[in-house]
């Protein structure tokens, strides 16, 4: 807080100083500019996507890449590229799409499956993507410490 000091208007011996009330807020505004970009570049980077109940392994986790695909199956089965719904029967078309836009390689896919879900479905959408040319698929699980 910064407080100056000033002469008083009154012309004569005594030179008193009245102080003058000012907030500086340069301070206050600086930092929430800091703030904001801060969570303006962390926010894309949180891990969004559908609610799926994952089911549990004690597989090893992999390393996250920029460049992979998410295709999501929630409890009743509705499919999710990433965080957008697939209409029934749409699933090859938009991967043949997502297939002919990559630049050479293809990104991994990673399949979340919901632990509720039958399994024929993970298996139609698993035959799907190794249609569409998509051979490598990693599997979402929960890790869990107990053996089966």
């Amino acid at each position: 807080m910064a407080m100056g000091v000033m002469k008083s208007s009154r012309s004569g011996r005594s030179s008193r100083r009245a102080p003058m009330a000012e907030i500086n807020v340069t301070p206050f505004v600086d930092v929430m500019l800091v703030l904001l970009i801060i969570f303006m570049v962390t926010a894309p980077l949180l891990a969004s996507g559908v609610p799926v109940e994952l089911p549990e392994s004690r597989a090893n986790p992999l390393d996250q890449t920029p460049d992979q695909l998410t295709i999501s199956i929630d409890r009743d089965g509705y499919i999710f590229i990433d965080d957008d719904l697939v209409g029934e029967g749409e699933l090859d078309d938009r991967l043949l799409e997502i297939g002919s836009a990559a630049q050479g390689e293809l990104p991994l896919v990673t399949l979340r499956g919901d632990a509720q879900n039958n399994y024929g479905r993970v298996m139609a959408v698993m035959g799907e993507l190794n249609r569409a040319g998509f051979n490598s698929i990693s599997l979402v699980t929960n890790s869990s410490a107990n053996e089966p």
